[in-house]
């Protein structure tokens, strides 16, 4: 562990009110001293490091001007929001972040009032600006008061609709609000398509330093040194035939660009914005995702995400890998099906490198779509190139699915398009706690008429998901895996074609039987062994699919069992509301059986490790083996309960 850092101004905060005290090169001091206590805490906790290290000035320079909490700072996603923490009365905790019990690695309206709306998926906070000033002006109340809104988004979530929308909606009504654009040239990955380059192109035309900002049709906010900067930068701008316009023309004044590490420019302009604003105002920045750490900076991803690493070297302090990840073990067995089938394609929302689709770019890059943060459109897009003759595989993590749900049922399940669903990260996720879960999919996929929905036991049943999706052609047909390694068996060279709706034996039981859909099949297999030793040997099944059911394989387990337990890694709803519904409707429960469904509880859990949170969520070993014993109705090995 590295010493901690001198930090004698930042010593002196306890809240933002004490920033005000600060002239402004106090407060440049201030902000080397945050991002070295920004560098020093993740270093500990690992976590998301570079974009927080982006708007380090920034963070200081909202707070230094800014009524906080009265006036709302709203952190998009919240990746960023580290630096806001420790300024925020949080610093005493910074160093429990993403820990079980600890701090958020996000905004979280529950952990302070400093935090008026939390967030982890992106392209929100525009919309909740919006919110927040209407409410202002419509006599609303809230804790800390309502005065301004400042939404604080990246280049990355700007991508998405959801930001247009509410762009389009705060120009209708013409409310004042700031949305400070954070132009890092970078989400998670490098952001994509049109809004990119025209980003690109409003301060490509001219050295960076020949300017202070640009502010078409705003140059009469400026303070007067920034004017002369600013006429420059509007003609250039002319030039370029872009500039502003397209925020201008959604009733935006728009200000910038500017550099976003220089407490020069960056004060006196939020000042006289504060001062002067009437209506929306779009204040762009350019910052650079890692500034100010030399290792982070020159990160392909630029410190994105970490685990704990050395300040001093920035190596990060990861476990050697026993087994492949399940992203990788899917990236792999696509890009191998790929060179063999030239109708296959991948599309993903701005993760190429989390869903492991970037050895198929690699590879393929014409057939390999990366749409940006714009779920919707690439659910859309995906189903087109299914009417087209393609085989698209969606790949997506679970919890960012859901924004294209409708997109799911109204593009691909009536038109029964097929169109190939790879769900990452699903289940309980660990440090990125409810918000990153996977715990809705198979409940939401489940439901839709002529949807074909698997889940993978393991890494070697996951190759052969993909070998099945890519053979399948009528209808969609999705299929979850967790995030994280997997158990570590033999991977086959190459993936067998399941045959659809068809479960598996794993061990032939009596009395009780354990029906397993996806990779609690692990934590099943542990259970019975500790339940072989105290007498009671279970059959265990692998269901492989939530829908179609495996209607004879679940039938037959009924009908030569007492009891049944179905385990899955989702909500209420899912694969065991399914097998309930199968069950009820051959009058199974008429002759006895005991039937239960082991599923995430009807409560968000918190982060922790992955092991924690099943353990809240009563789906390890041991509590597989109480709910065998509990419904047999078994208090002690040889006796049974009144």
């Amino acid at each position: 562990m590295s010493a901690r850092p001198e930090t004698p101004l930042l010593d002196q905060v306890t809240s933002p009110e004490d920033l005000k005290q600060f002239s402004d090169a106090q407060l440049t001091q201030l902000a080397h001293e945050l991002r070295a206590e920004t560098i020093s805490a993740v270093s500990e906790t690992g976590g998301h490091l570079g974009a927080g290290l982006g708007v380090v000035e920034l963070t200081v320079a909202l707070h230094a001007i800014f009524d906080t909490p009265r006036d709302k700072v709203i952190w998009d996603v919240g990746h960023q929001c580290y630096p806001h923490k420790i300024l925020t009365g949080r610093r005493d905790r910074i160093r429990t972040l993403r820990m079980e019990g600890g701090l958020s690695g996000f905004t979280k309206r529950s952990e302070s009032v400093y935090d008026p709306f939390g967030a982890a998926h992106s392209s929100t906070s525009i919309s909740a600006a919006l919110g927040f000033a209407t409410a202002r002006d419509l006599g609303g109340q809230c804790e800390g008061g309502l005065g301004d809104a400042i939404a604080v988004i990246g280049d990355g979530s700007i991508t998405a609709g959801m930001a247009y929308e509410a762009m389009n909606n705060a120009g209708h009504l013409k409310k004042r609000l700031f949305v400070v654009l954070n132009d890092n040239d970078m989400s998670i990955a490098p952001p994509v398509g049109a809004m990119s380059e025209y980003l690109s192109r409003l301060y490509a035309g001219e050295p960076f330093q020949e300017f202070k900002a640009a502010a078409k049709g705003a140059v009469s906010l400026l303070p007067e040194p920034f004017r002369e900067g600013a006429k420059r930068a509007k003609e250039m701008i002319k030039g370029m035939a872009v500039g502003g316009t397209l925020f201008e023309e959604l009733g935006f004044s728009y200000v910038g660009p500017i550099d976003g590490h220089d407490m020069e420019q960056l004060l006196p302009i939020l000042r006289t914005l504060r001062q002067r604003a009437t209506g929306p105002v779009m204040l762009h920045i350019i910052t650079k995702k890692g500034k100010g750490y030399a290792p982070a900076e020159g990160a392909p991803d630029k410190g994105h995400a970490t685990a704990k690493f050395d300040v001093i070297t920035g190596k990060q302090q990861k476990a050697p890998s026993n087994a492949p990840s399940y992203t990788s073990v899917f990236g792999k067995a696509l890009t191998d099906l790929a060179a063999d089938d030239p109708r296959i394609c991948a599309v993903t929302a701005a993760m190429p490198d989390g869903t492991g689709l970037n050895l198929f770019a690699e590879r393929y890059p014409s057939r390999c779509f990366d749409v940006a943060i714009a779920e919707q459109h690439g659910v859309t897009f995906a189903a087109a190139l299914a009417a087209g003759g393609m085989k698209p595989f969606c790949a997506m993590y679970s919890t960012f699915l859901q924004r294209g749900y409708d997109q799911v049922v109204h593009d691909v399940a009536i038109q029964r398009l097929p169109v190939r669903f790879a769900i990452d990260r699903a289940g309980l996720v660990g440090a990125d706690g409810a918000t990153h879960a996977g715990s809705f999919d198979i409940a939401y996929m489940a439901n839709l008429p002529g949807m074909v929905v698997m889940a993978a036991a393991d890494e070697a049943e996951l190759k052969h998901m993909v070998a099945t999706a890519a053979a399948h052609d009528d209808g969609p047909i999705a299929f979850r895996y967790p995030r994280g390694e997997g158990v570590g068996v033999e991977l086959p060279e190459k993936g067998e074609i399941l045959e659809i709706g068809k479960g598996r034996m794993i061990a032939e039981g009596k009395r009780v039987a354990l029906l397993s859909f996806g990779t609690r099949l692990e934590e099943v297999r542990k259970a019975a062994e500790t339940l072989a030793a105290k007498g009671i040997t279970p059959t265990i099944a692998d269901a492989r699919f939530a829908k179609p059911l495996d209607e004879a394989l679940i039938l037959d387990l009924a009908a030569n069992h007492e009891a049944l337990i179905t385990i899955e890694e989702g909500a209420i709803g899912g694969f065991g509301s399914h097998v309930a519904q199968l069950l009820a409707e051959n009058a199974v429960f008429d002759r006895g059986l005991k039937y239960r469904s082991m599923v995430l509880p009807d409560t968000f859990i918190d982060q922790a490790s992955p092991k924690a949170m099943y353990d809240v969520a009563a789906m390890n070993a041991e509590q597989i083996e109480t709910k065998v014993l509990d419904t047999l109705g078994i208090t002690q090995i040889g006796e049974k309960s009144a």
